[in-house]
């Protein structure tokens, strides 16, 4: 199996030019079908087994990932099968795929977390404590998520170069590669302001946000250092680097935004991802309405 699989990586980072974290996420769900054929013991792995997967058999291999997986781990997983068993068919190696019968679960319903325009100004408006660079940095982290939504691994791969802080603007590499410009806010350009030249001005072709040690910041620590400080403002611990992104998009479309302009600036390639910030809104104006109409429900 492994030699298709290494087919299929390059197949996935050269043809359709995902990103290398989603490669990586597609071989790791398809390592674990792996694993469970070897446990199996139907067949050897090191001999022609492909024709022997059926739809019996990965059905039982869904049956077993309901025990540990909610539906949208398991819709994930198996959309990684279907992406595996239909470049064998491409290439030749199979005639039909034996997964185009199963049906995908219905993913969950859920709203996304979000922070009130309250609570990011309290995030925002207050500088970290510790060292001045530190601090700085962990400023303009926050006020640039917030001010372009940008996920998180947009922003620890920008470089100095990717940010024109003349004209208000950053160019930010998405998912599968693709490039948009957004426009940054007053308070984000002055906060990267004043990290970029605590930092001496850096040259364009270098990360934008260090670590301690000089290197390339990574989301991990985007993530531990964002929940320090809501740690030390008593804001919710819960909310990520993702909340802050999902705030954004959210407070716009509560100023009046249009959608599709939404949709541009998140980078979304279906309008349909968007719209889950509707229901966003409209919980906010149910919660609005139960506190303040007089004949609400909360005050009967």
């Amino acid at each position: 199996m492994e030699q298709y699989l290494k087919r299929l990586e390059q197949h996935l980072a050269v043809e359709r030019n995902l990103s290398p974290r989603t490669v990586e996420a597609y071989l790791r769900d398809l390592r674990q079908l792996q694993a469970f054929l070897q446990q199996s013991g139907t067949f050897d792995l090191r001999e022609s087994w492909l024709e022997h997967i059926d739809l019996l058999l990965l059905r039982q291999y869904l049956a077993r990932l309901h025990k540990s997986c909610g539906r949208t781990s398991i819709a994930r997983k198996l959309s990684a099968i279907k992406v595996f068993f239909r470049f064998l068919v491409r290439e030749g190696v199979l005639a039909d795929s034996p997964v185009d019968a199963l049906s995908t679960p219905r993913r969950e319903q859920y709203l996304p977390k979000v922070l009130s325009a309250e609570q990011v100004g309290h995030l925002l408006d207050r500088s970290p404590p510790g060292q001045h660079l530190l601090m700085l940095r962990d400023l303009a982290i926050f006020e640039l998520t917030y001010s372009c939504g940008l996920r998180v691994g947009e922003l620890t791969r920008l470089d100095v170069g990717a940010v024109d802080l003349v004209n208000h603007q950053v160019r930010v590499l998405g998912k599968g590669g693709k490039e948009r410009i957004l426009p940054i806010g007053r308070q984000a350009c002055r906060a990267l302001l004043n990290y970029l030249a605590e930092r001496g001005e850096p040259g364009q072709g270098v990360p934008l946000f260090l670590n301690q040690r000089g290197g390339r910041l990574t989301a991990r620590s985007v993530q531990r250092n964002l929940k320090n400080r809501l740690l030390q403002l008593n804001l919710p611990t819960d909310v990520t680097p993702h909340a802050l992104r999902h705030s954004f998009a959210t407070h716009l479309l509560d100023a009046g935004a249009d959608l599709r302009i939404i949709q541009e600036l998140l980078g979304h390639a279906s309008l349909s991802t968007t719209q889950k910030y509707t229901k966003v809104s409209f919980a906010h104006l149910t919660d609005v309405y139960d506190q303040c109409h007089p004949r609400s429900r909360k005050n009967n």
